[in-house]
């Protein structure tokens, strides 16, 4: 488990190909220091475990489905990845549950300044889009970041301060970037159980109204 807020930007020294997985050595001393062998870490947002450890670098191996899924079949030697090793119990949850299982890949559509930040507009598949709410947390590239007030079937904004920008590789994206997404887990349990009859009927929005999540369909009339 993670909470999506990066602790360092690493760089890939090495990728090599093992029949259809890949091997990954990144180099970056503090997350080296704090990882053991075994222990989970997310690289742009994707949880790996640790094989190998020397020095400031640890390695991780990648497997054919995560290379699918994921961005991590674009990493080459020099990539910039962000980096966050798991919660410790008791640690301040700085940003949201972020389980470093990826749900799809999003691509930047465009950038555009707001202010003393930049709001980018990212495409998705729908039923991803579909667990995203107004104001409510998503990963990108394991940034836990709120999304807009603005959510279209397959398009969402989210806005980024210049704090974000420097601390993370989000800076470096341009318009056609692929990018890792993880919804809310939240929104997809709810998605969940709205589709479900396994309790002798599918819970609906009034069911949520009537628990205090939101308005009822009345209501919304």
């Amino acid at each position: 488990m993670f909470t999506g807020i990066i602790q360092s930007i690493g760089q890939v020294t090495q990728v090599a190909a093992q029949k259809e997985d890949r091997q990954i050595t990144v180099r970056d001393a503090g997350a080296a220091a704090r990882l053991d062998i075994g222990d989970s870490v997310a690289l742009d947002g994707v949880c790996q475990t640790v094989i190998h450890l020397d020095g400031d670098q640890f390695q991780v191996h990648a497997i054919a489905e995560t290379l699918r899924v994921t961005t991590l079949g674009d990493l080459e030697v020099g990539s910039a990845l962000n980096l966050e090793t798991a919660l410790a119990a008791g640690a301040p949850l700085g940003g949201h549950f972020v389980q470093g299982h990826v749900d799809g890949v999003a691509r930047l559509e465009s950038r555009q300044s707001w202010g003393d930040s930049i709001r980018y507009r990212f495409v998705a598949p729908g039923e991803l889009v579909a667990q995203l709410v107004p104001k409510g947390s998503v990963a990108i590239h394991g940034v836990s970041l709120t999304v807009g007030p603005d959510i279209e079937d397959e398009r969402f904004d989210v806005f980024l301060i210049p704090h974000t920008l420097e601390a993370t590789n989000l800076g470096d994206l341009r318009a056609g970037a692929r990018v890792n997404l993880e919804t809310d887990i939240l929104g997809k349990y709810i998605l969940r159980y709205l589709g479900s009859d396994s309790r002798g009927g599918a819970l609906n929005w009034d069911d949520l109204a009537r628990a205090g999540f939101t308005r009822s369909s009345s209501e919304e009339g």
